[in-house]
This record gives C-alpha cells, structure tokens and sequence, in this order.
C-alpha cells in the first residue's frame, strides 16, 4: 500500500479500533482474589478497580485512540456479568474455562447456557461505567455488551423452555425489551458509541457448529435470519444519537477458540438484512477465510478489520498487515476501512495467554497502522 488515504473518520468506527477488554493488572485480580476470600469489602475492590481503570484510559490516550474503554475491569466474565443483571441467567463452560473440544488443538469447549427465569431489566447495567469514564477522561466513551442473540444460541429454544418460559416468542420479546431498555439507558447517561458483541453469526460458518445445532432442533439457516430480525428490532428501538457498531468472533477464551470457518455462510444477509452502519470481524488466522464475503457490504457501511491477534504474544509483522488490508480493498474501499486487533485481551479476568508489554505492543501497532494509512487513528 503506497499511497497514505486522506480521509478523515470524525465518527465511530475510528481507523484505530480496540474490541474492548484489556489485561486485568496483577494488583487487580489480587484484590478480586481477596474479595472472593471475604478479606476485603466492596468498597477496596471498587477502589483497586477504580485505580486500574483509570491506568487504563491513561494507557488509551497515550497509544493515540480516540476514544477509551474501561477494559472491562469491573466485570469477572464478560457474558456473565451483563446477563446475571437480566435475571438467573448465565453462560457457563462445560469442561472448565480452558478446555479444549475433543481432537481439535486449540478450540475450547463450547459455552452453554441456563435460564432459570424470565429475562428483565430492571437497572441501567453499564451507566456508570459510562460516567466513570467520562469524568476520568476527554476521549469517547465506548462500551460493549454482549449481543441480544448470546443466551439463544448457546441452548436452543431447550433452554428456553426447560424452566422459566413455555412460549419462546415471549422469550424474544423479553430480550428485545431488556436490550432496548438498556441502550436508552446509556443514551441518558451520556453514552454514543456502543459496540454490540454477537459472536453467533461468524459462528454458523463451522460444520462442527451447524451439526449441533441441527442435534439439538434447531434450523442454523433459518436461525440466522431470526437473528436478524431480533437484532434489527433492538436497533430500531434504540435512541438515534447512539453510534452502534456489532463484533463478530468464533470464540475468545484463554487463547482458545470455539469455532472456525468463513462469513460465506451469512455474509449477504449479515451485511445487507442486518441494520448495523459497521462491523468488527476476526480476520487473525486462516480460520476466519478469505476477504470475498466482503463483495456483499454495501458501500454505506464499514468494516474494521481485526487483523492483530490478542491471542499470541507474538507481533505481527507491519508489510504483511498492508499486504492483507490492499488485500481486502478489492472487496471494500479504503476510506470504508479500519484495523484492531480480532477480539479482546481479556474475554474473562484471567485474560488470555499475552503478556502486558505485548498488549501494549499490538495497540501500538494497530496505531502505527492507522496513522501509515489514513493518517490519523
């Protein structure tokens, strides 16, 4: 890539993106550890946590993002901690946080949910994350809550109707109702830029995945366009100022992974059917497939390209990086490009197998990047 484009990004997505979590600090998963014990009271965790946070925007300013987030220090487990404030709901890991799918090195046991009651939202989840932000830093507030779809996906409609729903639709109806309710929270908290993590969709390219699904019931084509209509009644509802952008993966758990194969399978209708302006989509390894799906996002949206791996300590290599994004220019224009690394550092607290100085080396990269590209992040 010769040639510097001079387009500006005044708006979410920026060409420098993160996905969000961030190395939790040793001080921090200590005092967590205390907490657990029962040595220490809420009040030192918020203040260890405070702190932490705090370092981290600092951290963000520094590398040269435009906007920050909290690194998600407050929370143990990503998907957990939002879904628990939604009712006796969780999503756990058969097998244990880390154990790997039977003959396939590296892919970690799939997440299952439970639903044990009614999904509700009685308080805002993440407004205050928003204010601490806001009042610790100049930059845009970004947050990130796991997507509408989550709890579905990883139990069928088994799940729920085993204890607290018999009609499934009243069940969606919940959800939206729940989600919506939290995005205006936000909105009222000052919030604008929300990053909506549904890992399903880059999922239902994996033969292993649609196999099971099929065991279990469930149509994986058709539930791909239930999905989409879920998602796109969420977006509908949800306060016009507020700048959403959707993340997909196929798994981000101590390094390891949950599923492979390319966006071919959901590319038109995940780009087109779907109502999000952006996209943040894995491309860290082979397993993600080639750029040709991008031929179907249309030329009002934009796509950031998860090219860095928050994996593997090792940096990737500045040329091949250009190489890939000229690459996926053929598919989609520059001035409708960013880059990021594929997931977050840190799915769950123990976060994945990447020093500090590596994290900090692979933001700096995706910096660096932006500013050789487009001149600016």
């Amino acid at each position: 890539m010769n040639v510097r484009a001079k387009v500006t990004a005044s708006k979410p997505p920026f060409r420098a993106e993160h996905i969000g979590s961030l190395l939790r600090p040793p001080d921090l998963l200590a005092q967590r550890a205390r907490f657990a014990r029962g040595e220490i009271g809420q009040a030192d965790l918020t203040e260890a946590e405070d702190r932490a946070i705090r370092d981290a925007l600092l951290l963000q300013e520094k590398l040269g993002f435009k906007f920050v987030t909290d690194g998600e220090f407050r929370r143990r487990s990503y998907h957990s901690f939002f879904y628990s404030q939604l009712g006796s709901l969780s999503i756990d890991t058969i097998g244990g946080a880390n154990a790997a799918g039977a003959g396939n090195a590296g892919r970690g046991a799939q997440p299952v949910a439970l639903i044990g009651s009614r999904v509700r939202w009685t308080h805002p989840i993440n407004a205050d994350d928003v204010a601490f932000m806001k009042a610790n830093s100049q930059l845009l507030p970004k947050v990130t809550i796991p997507g509408p779809c989550a709890l579905h996906f990883r139990g069928g409609d088994a799940a729920v109707t085993a204890v607290a729903y018999r009609d499934v639709d009243l069940f969606w109806s919940d959800t939206v109702d729940a989600f919506t309710s939290e995005l205006r929270a936000l909105a009222a908290a000052g919030c604008r830029y929300v990053q909506i993590d549904e890992t399903a969709f880059a999922k239902f390219g994996d033969p292993d995945v649609q196999a099971a699904l099929s065991a279990r019931g469930d149509d994986w084509n058709r539930l791909i366009d239930k999905y989409i209509d879920v998602t796109n009644r969420i977006l509908r509802a949800a306060p016009a100022d507020l700048r959403i952008g959707m993340h997909l993966c196929r798994g981000n758990r101590g390094g390891h992974w949950h599923a492979e194969g390319s966006y071919d399978e959901v590319a038109e209708r995940l780009f087109n059917a779907l109502e999000i302006p952006f996209y943040f989509l894995e491309y860290d390894t082979p397993r993600a497939g080639s750029f040709t799906p991008l031929r179907f996002v249309p030329k009002h949206k934009s796509v950031v390209l998860g090219l860095v791996s928050s994996k593997l300590p090792e940096l990737e290599d500045k040329t091949a990086l250009k190489r890939r994004l000229d690459d996926a220019t053929k598919f989609v224009t520059l001035d409708r490009l960013a880059i990021s690394p594929q997931c977050g550092f840190a799915s769950v607290d123990t976060g994945n197998p990447v020093p500090p100085e590596a994290q900090q080396r692979k933001l700096e990269l995706v910096c660096d990047m932006a500013r050789d590209i487009w001149g600016e992040t």
